[in-house]
């Protein structure tokens, strides 16, 4: 190769890793900060530990899992039949307002309206895999 193909190769290979840092924080939230969002306003109900359910379920592995699908765990009707699959984006909308998310959900928690709390929170729940 000559050095002007490694020169290309070299600047494909930064715009690969800098879209998949992208891609992994497309929520822009910091995850060092989100995990204390989750200690304070999680932890009470749910684990950050796989197979640990609480009060809630555990939600080690949350992001992209299907609604309703930890083991050993009982849902609520609602959640269990809403279809949702827990992306990023859906757990954005779903932190936001629970309860009009999904309706007659027997999460009792009334939302986290801070969008950048939000960001960070999920920053750090996609980091639990």
């Amino acid at each position: 190769m000559t050095r002007r193909r490694y020169a290309l190769a070299g600047l494909a290979c930064a715009v690969l890793l800098i879209q998949a840092a992208h891609a992994q924080t497309a929520t822009g939230g910091d995850a060092g900060a989100g995990k204390a969002v989750f200690q304070q306003q999680c932890a009470i109900c749910h684990s950050a530990v796989a197979g640990k359910n609480m009060t809630g379920p555990s939600l080690f592995g949350i992001v992209d899992r299907k609604a309703g699908a930890v083991e050993g765990f009982h849902y609520s009707p609602a959640n269990q039949s809403s279809g949702m699959v827990w992306t990023q984006s859906e757990l954005d909308i779903y932190l936001l307002s629970p309860r009009d998310t999904v309706p007659h959900t027997i999460m009792t928690y009334g939302g986290l309206k801070d969008a950048q709390k939000r960001a960070d929170l999920i920053a750090y729940l996609a980091t639990l895999h």
